[in-house]
């Protein structure tokens, strides 16, 4: 498959702009993630890559072939959707058969062809049985081998596996991503689970109001948010206001209410001026607690926490209020109401945004 690309595109709905001038480029063989909150347009988009709808303007490519205004059935791309789709009076092997049926496809090759989409996610020997005998999980390998059997250049998975529990959700992530990469498909995938995208993404964009806030790999846009938004939706973050002091070498002192913090400039597109008001991120693992070295030391006192096995979330409330302080593979758990304790953060770990 080569490159997919969205060269400023717009799709309004009446009086409703859903995406606005939005360009991206997916590389071929790339697992890619439209992320955001519900409302901010990534399904349109996806739907736009898809041919389900058209532009109002603007341009999608498969490679170099103009493809916006083409039918989905053309574009060598196939959907997964959220709501698996399947037909209940067929079995198992007639809706994965549908598509090639579709295509007037020769009987015995399209046994041959479900008989191996079966084979590729894991369940060999379904293909008589009915869609109600399947359990949600089988039944989402069922709509993706539907997917898989036209041999599209392109799988577009939107949110498909938000009616999955929480186990069957680790499992399907892992099926997913072997299926893409062993099969050399380019991935889009829409979801509006942080979780889902880190684990999964080779590269993700977000997107916020019908425009993308930022593209870059998982652990990019985790550990180098360029907006307060980005650094607040993916993960969990403690945002601390502050006005700029000093400026130097990519990084800022600000006056903060916890006291003077230095924080790393991420977005290379800007330079705070001293005086400006700003917002620094910092990641609730990123604090330590233990004796402070040298500056970005904050003092507080303990007052909730919450033991979640392998971590210990805790509250600690400072001259500049609540800071949320997790603790991975505590050997000593703290108790509410202990002496006053510092918090400290290296420079690194902490993010200067525009406010």
């Amino acid at each position: 498959m080569e490159a997919i690309i969205a060269e400023h595109i717009v799709k309004s709905f009446g009086s409703v702009q859903a995406l606005a001038d939005i360009s991206l480029k997916v590389e071929s063989g790339e697992m890619f993630f439209l992320l955001g909150a519900s409302g901010c347009g990534k399904t349109t988009l996806l739907r736009c890559i898809a041919g389900l709808e058209i532009p109002s303007s603007g341009k999608i490519l498969f490679g170099n072939q103009e493809v916006t205004q083409m039918p989905p059935h053309k574009r060598e791309a196939a959907m997964v959707f959220q709501s698996y789709a399947l037909w209940p009076h067929l079995t198992v092997g007639q809706n994965i058969a549908f598509g090639l049926e579709e295509r007037k496809v020769p009987k015995p090759e399209i046994k041959r062809r479900v008989d191996e989409a079966l084979e590729m996610v894991k369940l060999p020997g379904f293909g008589e049985r009915s869609i109600d005998q399947m359990s949600g999980g089988q039944q989402q390998r069922v709509s993706l081998a539907r997917a898989l059997v036209v041999k599209p250049k392109c799988l577009l998975l939107d949110e498909p596996l938000s009616n999955l529990d929480a186990q069957l959700r680790v499992e399907m992530r892992r099926e997913i991503r072997r299926i893409v990469k062993e099969n050399g498909l380019t991935g889009i995938y829409v979801t509006h689970d942080q979780e889902e995208a880190l684990a999964m993404a080779d590269r993700m964009a977000v997107l916020h109001a019908g425009t993308i806030s930022q593209v870059g790999a998982p652990e990019t846009i985790y550990r180098s948010p360029r907006s307060a938004y980005v650094a607040n939706f993916i993960g969990e973050t403690n945002l601390i206001s502050g006005n700029v002091l000093d400026v130097k070498e990519r990084f800022v002192l600000a006056q903060t209410a916890l006291g003077p913090l230095v924080a790393r400039i991420t977005d290379p597109d800007w330079l705070p001026q001293s005086g400006e008001s700003i917002q620094l991120s910092i990641r609730p693992e990123a604090w330590r607690l233990h004796q402070p070295s040298g500056d970005n030391a904050v003092q507080g006192k303990i007052v909730e926490r919450s033991y979640l096995g392998q971590r210990i979330q805790y509250w600690i409330e400072t001259a500049g209020g609540r800071q949320q302080v997790v603790e991975m593979n505590p050997h000593i758990i703290h108790e509410p109401g202990e002496a006053t304790i510092m918090l400290h953060a290296r420079h690194d770990d902490a993010i200067a945004l525009k406010s």
